[in-house]
């Protein structure tokens, strides 16, 4: 009853407003939630932020510190038409410079003449010509024979030491930084050239001493700047991408909703990854405008696509790896739509089990057995499948779809195997 002399509806208005206010502040979460809150943010935003940066220095201490994987890397620049091309080139400049044309014909023997005026063919108008396109063409063939990608990938793998030179100012070899520029010298190359042109007729050639040329492989004005920071990605190679993933996990850790927060990680995380993707696309062609008109810009081009191609497959795994989580953290979610997805698979497998058993066909004491232990058995093969991604050397997108798949069929066994008690419900 209402006290005496207040009325009613002002007691229901005061009613109200204490409900009212008790529910606001039910909903308002408690200090240390907040505070737990914003360092979650904190630690989420500082992993993406360094996800990027960390593929950068595992793929500077991978290359710089592996050399088979260096040599995996550039090998297939020995059969690239634009590199064999621009390597031709380099040769033929550099033996042209050598070759006295006025002695090429004086200094021939007399019964040697006619062999090298067939071998020249008709002179034209230019003999310079001539003989320039003769050596482009042994040039060519020597770029283009197996004999020219064994010495590509020998004299790599010999100076691999030099390569850490030319990303980290150390070491020395055949791989140098001269005037912001990386070259290997091609003398191995011009010394085939000149056996060839030699055992074609143009004997002079074999008086030429050994020449040492330069083949540009990257050219840049900061490339002074960039070793100092290949120097800095190096050191924290192995490091820096576990940070960024432990900061992460501390975040969703943090986090007072984890599944929503873990979806909302991966998915950041995957496009901070996928933005390293888009910048090196677009670095790309800055690199390239920014060549010197003497530099090949597809040759220039197809070094750069070589040099990154490890480092983009590395992009694409985390980016496949983040979506594979989201999608998993919000498939096991209590959302009306994933419980809805997995009643369709409980369902599904329980039709082709039902199916199974008309058929005669039954799994015996090991149905009960997985049953009793479904949950162990299912953070066992996810256990697994975590476990196989980082044991892979180097893994790709399509291995992570593969372990995905792999797991999921794995779990459908698990469910089709399981003989619950009747009466016991599906699994939501």
């Amino acid at each position: 009853m209402p006290e005496r002399g207040v009325p009613a509806d002002a007691e229901l208005e005061t009613l109200r407003a204490r409900v009212a206010a008790l529910e606001a502040e039910r909903s308002r979460p408690p200090a240390h939630h907040r505070v737990r809150s914003v360092f979650a943010v904190v630690f989420i935003v500082l992993g993406c932020v360094l996800a990027p940066l960390g593929l950068v220095a595992a793929w500077t201490s991978s290359i710089v510190g592996d050399t088979d994987r260096y040599v995996d890397t550039v090998r297939p620049l020995a059969a690239d038409k634009d590199i064999q091309n621009a390597a031709a080139n380099r040769v033929t400049d550099a033996l042209m410079e050598h070759i006295d044309l006025t002695a090429l014909l004086q200094e021939a023997a007399p019964a040697q003449r006619p062999l090298l005026e067939k071998a020249l063919g008709r002179l034209g108008p230019s003999l310079e010509d001539a003989v320039r396109s003769f050596v482009h063409d042994k040039a060519q063939a020597i770029v283009a024979s197996d004999a020219f990608q064994k010495i590509w990938t020998d004299a790599n793998r010999r100076i691999h030491s030099s390569v850490e030179k030319a990303l980290t100012g150390s070491g020395g070899g055949a791989v140098k930084i001269e005037n912001d520029t990386v070259t290997l010298d091609l003398a191995p190359v011009v010394d085939q050239v000149k056996q060839r042109l030699v055992d074609s007729g143009m004997t002079v050639v074999g008086k030429i001493p050994e020449i040492h040329t330069d083949f540009t492989l990257v050219r840049s004005e900061d490339i002074g700047k960039v070793k100092t920071y290949f120097r800095v990605l190096q050191l924290v190679g192995f490091w820096l991408p576990v940070v960024a993933v432990l900061l992460v996990a501390a975040g969703v850790l943090l986090a007072t909703h984890r599944r929503r927060v873990l979806i909302v990680a991966a998915l950041c995380f995957a496009f901070a990854t996928l933005l390293l993707g888009v910048a090196l696309t677009v670095f790309r062609v800055v690199y390239l405008d920014a060549l010197p008109a003497g530099v090949s810009q597809p040759a220039a081009g197809s070094v750069y696509d070589t040099l990154v191609r490890f480092l983009r497959t590395s992009v694409r795994s985390v980016v496949a790896l983040g979506v594979v989580v989201a999608l998993a953290a919000w498939l096991t979610g209590p959302g009306r739509h994933a419980a809805l997805v997995r009643r369709l698979w409980h369902s599904g497998i329980g039709a082709v089990r039902s199916t199974a058993d008309h058929a005669g066909l039954r799994t015996g004491p090991v149905g009960p057995f997985v049953d009793r232990y479904r949950t162990w058995i299912t953070w066992i093969l996810a256990a697994g499948a975590v476990l196989a991604f980082l044991l892979w050397p180097y893994p790709t997108g399509w291995v992570v779809v593969g372990l995905a798949l792999a797991l999921l069929f794995a779990l459908a066994i698990v469910d089709f195997l399981a003989v619950r008690p009747r009466g016991k419900d599906l699994p939501v």
